[in-house]
C-alpha cells in the first residue's frame, strides 16, 4: 500500500518568508523522493488579520478560533485560497515539485456545513467538515501531483466557509487512510510536544493513550497542545497509521521518525 503523508504547516512558518521558503524546498525534495504522495494543508498565518485591520474590519477570536463574519470571509478567502495557496504552489513548482492548489470548493474536494452557534457564540461563516472527496484526491495523487489545500470549504449551496486547517488535515488523513498507508504530520515552530512550552529540549518522543492520560492528569502538557493531541488520537482511531508533531525545519527527520513526537495507539 502506497505511503501518503498529510502535512499541516503552522502559521508561524507561513508568516516568515525565509522559513517558509526553506520548508517548501525540503517539502519538494521529499515529494520528489516519494514519487508524489504528499498533501500539504496550510492556514493563513497573520496576513488575514493584518489585512482586516488595515481595512477597518474588527476581528474576534473565541478560544483561538476566528469569528468569520461576511466581510472577514471575503478576506480569508482572498488570502488563504488566493495569495498564500498560490504562493506555496509557485514555490513548489520552482523546486521541481508539480503541485496543484485547491480550496474545498474546487472539485468538491471538501464539503462542509455552517457551524451551529454554541450558546452565545455564533462563529459566523465557519465550516465543520462533512466529507472529503477521496476519489479526486486519489486521482491527483496517482498522477504524482502534490495537493496543496487551503482552509476554505463550501456547503454545495454556493456558500464558502472558513474551516480550521488542523481539522482539514485530520479529516483528509482519515479519508485517505481508506486507500493508503497514511501518516499525519503537524509541522510548526516547536520541536514537538514539550514538557516545558518554553524549552525545545523537553520534547516527549512518543505518546500513547495511557501516557497521554497520565500527562494530562499531571498537567504536564501545554493546554494549547491538548486539542491537537485529541485530534491525533481521533485520526488514529479512524485508520491513520501514525501522527507526528514537530519542527517544520526538520521535515525529513519527521517523515523518517527521527524527530518530534510520535503519537500512536501502541
Amino acid at each position: 500500500m502506497k505511503k501518503i503523508y498529510v502535512i499541516k504547516i503552522g502559521g508561524n512558518i507561513i508568516d516568515d518568508e525565509e522559513k517558509l521558503a526553506a520548508f517548501l524546498k525540503s517539502f519538494a525534495t521529499q515529494s520528489i523522493a516519494n514519487n508524489g504522495g504528499l498533501v500539504l494543508v496550510h492556514g493563513g498565518g497573520k496576513l488575514a488579520t493584518r489585512l482586516a485591520e488595515q481595512m477597518g474590519i474588527e476581528q474576534q477570536l473565541v478560544d483561538g478560533r476566528r469569528i468569520t463574519d461576511a466581510e472577514t470571509l471575503k478576506i480569508v478567502t482572498m488570502v488563504y485560497a488566493g495569495y498564500i495557496n498560490k504562493n506555496i504552489v509557485a514555490q513548489l513548482q520552482a523546486n521541481g515539485c508539480n503541485a496543484i492548489g485547491l480550496s474545498g470548493a474546487d472539485g468538491n474536494v471538501i464539503l462542509a456545513h455552517k457551524r451551529t452557534a454554541k450558546g452565545d457564540v455564533d462563529y459566523g461563516f465557519a465550516g465543520d467538515i462533512n466529507e472529503v472527496n477521496t476519489d479526486l484526491l486519489k486521482a491527483l495523487l496517482e498522477q504524482q501531483m502534490t495537493v496543496v489545500l487551503a482552509p476554505i470549504t463550501h456547503d454545495k449551496k454556493g456558500q464558502l466557509l472558513n474551516t480550521n486547517a488542523d481539522t482539514i488535515a485530520q479529516e483528509t488523513a482519515k479519508a485517505l487512510s481508506a486507500v493508503y498507508d497514511v501518516s499525519l504530520i503537524y509541522s510548526f515552530e516547536k520541536s514537538g510536544v514539550l514538557l516545558d512550552a518554553n524549552d525545545d529540549s523537553t520534547v516527549i518522543p512518543a505518546i500513547d493513550p495511557s501516557s497521554f492520560r497520565e500527562l494530562k492528569a499531571q498537567q504536564k502538557i501545554f493546554a494549547g497542545m491538548i486539542p491537537k493531541l485529541d485530534n491525533a488520537f481521533a485520526a488514529l482511531d479512524s485508520g491513520v497509521k501514525k501522527v507526528i508533531i514537530g519542527k517544520a525545519e526538520l521535515l525529513e527527520q519527521l517523515i523518517n521518525g527521527e524527530s518530534g513526537t510520535t503519537i500512536s495507539n501502541e
